[in-house]
Parts: C-alpha cells; structure tokens; sequence
C-alpha cells in the first residue's frame, strides 16, 4: 500500500508534488541541521556545513523520487545531468560567455568614464571565484533548470518557462523587508536571467552544461570584480544605468548585456 501511495504522487498536481518534496527535504535536513546550528559556534562554517548538507540530501532525494516516484531511475540524467563530452564542451564555452560578458561591461562602462579601475587582479580571487561560480551554478541550475522545470513542464508545457523564470527571480528576494525593497530593482534582470538560462538548456538538447556554464560565468566574473575591489563609480551617470547598489543586473546596462546575450544563444 505504502508504495501504490508514492507513485500516486506522479499524479498529482504541480504545487501539490513541489510541496511533497520539499517537505520531504526539510525533514531529511532539519534533525542534521539543527545540532550543527547549536553546537557550531563560527556561524558562517555553521552556514556552509548546512547548506552543503542541504544539497548533498537535495540530490539523495531527487534519486529516491526518481526511482520510487516517477520510476525513472537516471532522473539526473533526464534533467539534463549528462558526463558527455557534449556536455563538458558546453560547460567550458557557457563559462567563457559568462564571464567575457561581464567583463565587457565594465570594461565599456571603463571606457566611457562611467567607472574607474583600482588594483590589479589578484590570482587566488579568480581562483575562489571560479570554485564559487561553479558550485553555485551547478546547485542553482540542477535545482532550477534541473528539477523545478521538469515538475512544471509536466503539468504546464506552454508556460513552464516564465513560471520557471518567475520563481527563480522571486526566490532571490527572500531577505528582511528592507532588503527586499533595495534590491528589487533586480527582479527584471534576474528574469530575463531565468528565462536565458531555460532558452540555452533547450539550444542543448536538454543538457545542463551550457546552462551552469554562463550561470557560473556571470557569477565569476562579478566575483572577480566586486570581491576583488576593481572599480569605483565615478557618478556620471544615474544608478538605474549602471546598477542600483552597484548591481549590474539592476541597470539599463546589464540588462542590455544580458538580452544580447540571450539573442546570441537564441540564434
């Protein structure tokens, strides 16, 4: 009886199995995550600890709900999951992307007179960059373009992309009141972000590389600049031009860049 009920979970609507996993996920990670939060004293290693674990159990889970749910053993592999040359090749090139358009962008912003550059580049933050920007892409687009788009195009083919896109923007915004209301002039960046990243997965045959690829790219080419401390506005121009709070994807500009981007992989 216990498992006619969980392979009626396949039948079930799109909000109702999104709700069953995640409930599932919470209760997986809580009784790990708890103890480490009280008994950790360093909360940011406290920090890293659970969310490693939170997605070490996030893929455990997701082959669990594969093989039981949708009798789909290679789950990771139907997302788009794929040890291939193919895939590899496109995760190099998604990288290139990424971080060749974000450094365009100063750079013209440089030109232009909109910023100014400091410091030289520093070799162990492009390192970390690149650790960090791969990590994040790869957690963000299995979890995003990976897991959430199949549960939505299963139930919602024609608008999966813009509920996809949608809710990636959206989750990007869970933070105290006030800071929702700073960084809102994010929301269409990281839309039309949402919607790139779903448009190069398709250009893929469905793979995932080109997608954590630019994903990862953007992110390490950001890094490098920001954490690095490369540039200083000069002011010549309006925030809502370069970035509210020195955010690219809250500018006219960034925008701009991010649309170029995304005709090119369209085309």
């Amino acid at each position: 009886m216990k498992q006619i009920n969980i392979v009626a979970i396949a039948s079930y609507p799109a909000p109702l199995r999104l709700g069953i996993f995640v409930l599932g996920l919470l209760l997986l990670w809580l009784p790990f995550a708890l103890p480490i939060y009280a008994y950790v004293g360093d909360r940011n290693l406290a920090s890293i600890l659970t969310i490693v674990l939170l997605y070490a159990e996030f893929i455990l889970l997701l082959k669990l709900w594969g093989k039981y749910v949708y009798r789909q053993p290679q789950l990771l592999r139907y997302y788009g999951l794929v040890g291939s040359r193919a895939n590899g090749k496109e995760l190099l090139v998604g990288l290139g992307i990424g971080l060749i358009t974000v450094l365009s962008l100063f750079s013209l912003e440089g030109l232009l007179g909109w910023l100014h550059w400091q410091q030289g580049i520093q070799v162990k933050i492009v390192l970390e960059g690149l650790l960090v920007a791969i990590a994040t892409g790869f957690a963000e687009e299995l979890l995003f373009r990976g897991w959430l788009l199949d549960e939505l195009q299963r139930d919602y083919a024609k608008a999966a992309i813009w509920v996809n896109a949608s809710i990636f923007a959206c989750l990007h915004f869970i933070k105290p009141l006030s800071e929702m209301i700073r960084t809102a002039p994010q929301f269409p960046g990281l839309l039309l972000l949402g919607l790139m990243l779903v448009l190069a997965k398709r250009r893929c045959q469905n793979r995932l590389g080109l997608s954590i690829g630019i994903h990862g790219g953007l992110i390490w080419g950001y890094y490098i600049i920001n954490v690095g401390q490369l540039i200083k506005y000069s002011g010549q121009v309006p925030d809502w031009v370069t970035g509210v709070n020195q955010n690219p994807l809250a500018g006219l500009v960034g925008i701009g860049f991010l649309s170029i981007m995304a005709g090119i992989i369209r085309k």
